[in-house]
């Protein structure tokens, strides 16, 4: 697996000798808790929790106290240690899902496939999907097998740090997947201040799937990207690194790289008055 699987899929998978390891990143921004009381009512059998927060980001401040962003990647050692805890090594099969379209569940696809892990995929549609194939669900919380912590490797996903990213500007393809109305500056009811980084273009995640909820066709992505950036590869952003992490899937979905995350993403950007800013 390196992207995407069909929930059809899924079910097969899960009847075979060599189940994949289920993780329900579900979360709410404005509530930090839901998604967990959410997964403690109705789950995919087997699937274990994790907390964007807790497990799929680290400290928003540096040992200076340098704001990071909102969701700065996890230290990488804590990371390991998580998915150890969780049976996760690197020859286990892992499958996230979320039920808000995917981009919870697409933050720990990267977030693994960053820690080097190779047979990793979301779940195409998400709950909505599952139950839709005929997948049932439990309330039963399961205990993981655990095994060593995730051996550590060189990061295998590519990223760029605030400072690189500004002595790149003009240069840098960079696409910012918020709505729209953010992206251009009418609203912000996260961040410090409105806008988005100059010379960025928007393509919101949520443009990435259709009305069920599924992602685009390979075909349909693949047009959609190559309009955005034909000519070199592509910084992505958000707002705090996460939604990001939904357009770097669909473009890896679409055959068209891996493409470089900033993981501060626009909440880190914008906590620095003298980095540019931009609106419109």
């Amino acid at each position: 697996m390196k992207t995407l699987i069909a929930a059809a899929e899924l079910l097969e998978q899960l009847a075979g000798t060599h189940a994949p390891v289920l993780l329900d990143c579900g979360f709410e921004l404005s509530n930090p808790q839901a998604g967990q009381r959410a997964w403690a009512e109705a789950h995919l059998p087997g699937a274990h929790y994790m907390h964007l927060d807790d497990d799929l980001a680290g400290p928003k401040h540096d040992a200076a106290g340098v704001f990071r962003g909102r969701h700065p990647l996890p230290d990488r050692r804590a990371l390991a240690v998580r998915l150890g805890a969780l049976g996760i090594g690197p020859a286990t099969p892992v499958v996230a899902y979320d039920a808000q379209g995917g981009p919870y569940a697409a933050r720990a696809w990267w977030l693994l496939k960053w820690m080097g892990h190779e047979d990793v995929a979301v779940l195409d549609g998400g709950v909505a999907a599952w139950r839709a194939a005929g997948g049932t669900m439990s309330a039963e919380a399961v205990r993981a097998a655990a095994v060593d912590p995730y051996p550590l490797r060189a990061p295998a996903m590519p990223t760029i740090d605030a400072d690189a990213l500004r002595a790149g500007l003009g240069r840098l393809r960079l696409v910012d997947a918020r709505s729209g109305e953010r992206f251009r500056g009418e609203v912000e009811p996260l961040d410090r201040v409105a806008g988005h980084i100059p010379g960025a273009r928007d393509r919101c995640f949520k443009d990435n799937l259709d009305a069920d909820g599924r992602f685009k066709r390979v075909a349909e992505l693949r047009a959609d990207w190559k309009a955005l950036a034909s000519d070199g590869p592509i910084v992505h952003y958000c707002g705090s690194g996460v939604t990001a992490c939904h357009n770097l899937l669909a473009a890896a979905h679409a055959g068209l790289g891996e493409g470089t995350l900033y993981p501060g993403s626009w909440s880190e950007w914008c906590a620095d008055p003298t980095r540019p800013q931009a609106k419109g």
